[in-house]
């Protein structure tokens, strides 16, 4: 007969427990035995007897009857999974230290290598090289000191280190594989230790990091030197730029609780034209056909706006349509505009020296541009009284001036206007502050940034006159937000509100290539 399948009787030995090896006895019932007591068992089917001698086994005790059916298994897995729960931080723990003293090793590599590069190469001479032959350059010597120093590393990690150097040599160090990234439009710097970006609108924290405070101010030291700014205890406040026109603002303890921060607005090395803005959705065919028309036709424009809702990427884009045979002047607080014509004559302040003298504001340039026989005035951006300045410019012959302003919406442009011009320190009443604004400022594109990330004109205002004491505006395009999809990206669409412009006679005149009809079809 078969043995039993099932329960203790299929180990046909005595006195063993599972896992031993197996071994055949006779299917014949064990004889009685006075030297040990031990326990008999008959299977029912009379053909196979398992006898069980007692004893205490390392895995546990026994009984005569034997341990329960599968629970010697179970004790022993419950046994195994609570060690390894229990060893499983412990080895987390124990990775996260290795990798945190490699990271160690390698930066005091870094950073030895660093040292002698800097002692052994003469820096006057090369820095006379093209960037490619510097780079050349030491990038051989670093491969040189490091394999007089033994460096045992792989291909791929002297390959990074050697970048990384180079990097801390000619450049910003950890930032240059941030400011390489085009997808990243913003950084933003919380001490050394943290880093965030900005990719598609979302903030996300970044790898980078900074060997200590001491490391991040060499490299803000090294950025605001370029563009003849400092940062110090007593100037801990500082607005600069990197070569390629990107905004950076720096703020120091003691001002910063949490170490030096930096805060820096990528823009891109091929600047925006309307064609991407249009494949963006931030505004459609016909509203980027009104808008240079405008500009050709010597408008007025303001640019309104929120922080980070495109304003200077719009006011490239707007300016990029302005003749190239006209003369340009721009007026900046941190030179950051990316004019592409021939004709353009760039003025940026400049803060007071040590000394607390020197200073040259805006509304200095604003002035000092009019003698300069400007065809048109791109002032960056209003925050003061150089917005008087600016609108007497405009009503002065200055036609198709152009500048931003921050604000929610076009109607909080024209109050925030007359703010700013309150700022000036003149006395004027509010009634000849609205008329300035209604006379000089003919049209107003706001730009929204949205809660998907993504930055879009949400209205195209034109500025019509004064009724009593109110400016009338009427909105010729609109953004009209229906929703948001299941991934949260909104929903909506650019649309024509019905409303002939009333510049569009203007437009007209000024051989301006507009369709009339096209307002016409829409209404």
């Amino acid at each position: 007969m078969q043995p039993p399948k099932s329960g203790w009787g299929r180990f046909r030995r005595s006195g063993e427990l599972p896992g031993e090896p197996l071994s055949e006895q006779p299917a014949t019932p064990a004889p009685k035995t006075e030297t040990a007591p031990t326990s008999q068992a008959a299977n029912q089917s009379g053909d196979m007897v398992v006898t069980h001698t007692p004893k205490q086994d390392a895995a546990g005790p026994t009984t005569d009857s034997g341990p329960a059916p599968g629970g010697w298994a179970a004790q022993q897995v419950a046994e195994e999974l609570k060690q390894a729960e229990t060893s499983k931080p412990a080895a987390e723990e124990k990775e996260k230290a290795a990798h945190s003293e490699k990271d160690n090793e390698a930066n005091a590599l870094k950073t030895k290598i660093h040292r002698r590069l800097l002692e052994e190469m003469d820096m006057r001479s090369i820095q006379e090289l093209e960037p490619k032959q510097l780079r050349t350059q030491i990038k051989a010597a670093v491969n040189q000191l490091l394999t007089e120093e033994n460096a045992l590393l792989t291909q791929t990690e002297r390959e990074r280190l050697v970048d990384e150097i180079i990097d801390e040599t000619m450049g910003l160090g950890p930032l240059e594989t941030l400011l390489r990234n085009e997808d990243i439009t913003e950084i933003m710097i919380n001490g050394a230790k943290t880093v965030y970006i900005e990719r598609k609108g979302k903030l996300t924290l970044s790898d980078c990091k900074f060997k200590d405070d001491l490391h991040l101010m060499q490299i803000i030291d090294r950025i605001v030197s370029r563009v003849g700014r400092r940062v110090d205890e007593s100037t801990p406040l500082c607005d600069a730029r990197l070569q390629d026109g990107s905004r950076v603002n720096v703020i120091i303890p003691p001002l910063a609780l949490d170490g030096p921060t930096v805060t820096i607005r990528k823009f891109a090395k091929d600047p925006y034209g309307i064609q991407d803005l249009i494949n963006f959705g931030s505004l459609n065919p016909m509203s980027a056909e009104l808008l240079k028309a405008c500009v050709f036709a010597h408008l007025n424009i303001i640019i309104s706006g929120g922080t980070g809702s495109g304003k200077t990427t719009l006011l490239n884009v707007t300016s990029s349509f302005i003749p190239n045979g006209e003369r340009i002047v721009t007026v900046e607080d941190s030179a950051e505009l990316q004019l592409q014509q021939d004709h353009v004559v760039r003025l940026e302040t400049r803060p007071a020296n040590i000394e607390g003298k020197g200073e040259i504001t805006m509304r200095d340039l604003v002035k000092n541009c009019l003698r300069m026989r400007p065809e048109r005035i791109v002032v960056g951006e209003v925050r003061s009284g150089e917005a008087l300045d600016m609108l007497q410019a405009m009503n002065t012959g200055h036609d198709g001036s152009l500048t931003t302003v921050h604000a929610n919406n076009p109607r909080d442009a024209v109050r925030r206007l007359e703010t700013l011009v309150m700022m000036a320190g003149y006395d004027l009443p509010q009634r000849a502050i609205r008329e300035q604004i209604a006379s000089a400022v003919d049209l107003i594109i706001q730009a929204s940034r949205l809660p998907d990330g993504s930055r879009k004109v949400t209205s195209i205002t034109e500025i019509v006159g004064m009724e009593g004491e109110v400016v009338l505006m009427q909105e010729v395009f609109k953004f009209y937000q229906e929703g948001v999809d299941e991934n949260g990206k909104v929903i909506g669409e650019f649309r024509y509100t019905g409303v002939r412009p009333n510049c569009l006679d203007r437009l007209l005149k000024s051989g301006a290539n507009i369709d009339e009809s096209m307002f016409e079809a829409l209404i």
